[in-house]
């Protein structure tokens, strides 16, 4: 044995559960928006695969939202319900990049729209021209 030889092994310092598919593990790369960090008034545009849309938050995951010709041309208030990768798992009250945006439709029920691409946020009195009474923001949720 080589007096700089070791036996000694080191750990592996992360693992990933076994039960977390890539996909999981990619959103949390992504990133996205909670629910909980928005103040009513908030406007995220956020962009699908296919589709753009405009929300503004109100309370309680309850949301206008316009911008899909056959859904929500004009404003609509749905239920916000999570992000799905496509499946029956729901991560609730976010809204994320690659993944599925769920949502309750008063008139079509639930929906589910394809990949959301990217989101953006500002702030309702910025959007109007407003003075804010706190300074202004328009800010693309972090990777």
């Amino acid at each position: 044995m080589h007096p700089f030889d070791t036996e000694i092994q080191l750990p592996e310092l992360f693992t990933p559960n076994p039960h977390l598919s890539d996909d999981i593990i990619q959103s949390e790369i992504d990133g996205g928006v909670y629910l909980r960090d928005l103040r009513c008034g908030d406007i995220l545009k956020i962009e699908t695969q296919d589709w753009m849309c405009t929300m503004v938050f109100c309370e309680d995951k309850e949301a206008l939202i316009w911008g899909h010709p056959v859904f929500c041309p004009d404003p609509v208030k749905v239920h916000v319900s999570g992000s799905t990768w496509g499946g029956s798992m729901l991560k609730e009250a976010f809204i994320g990049r690659g993944m599925h945006l769920e949502m309750r439709h008063p008139r079509y029920g639930i929906l589910l729209t394809s990949k959301v691409l990217e989101i953006q946020s500002s702030n309702l009195a910025d959007a109007l021209n407003w003075p804010a009474k706190q300074a202004s923001y328009q800010k693309t949720f972090e990777r």
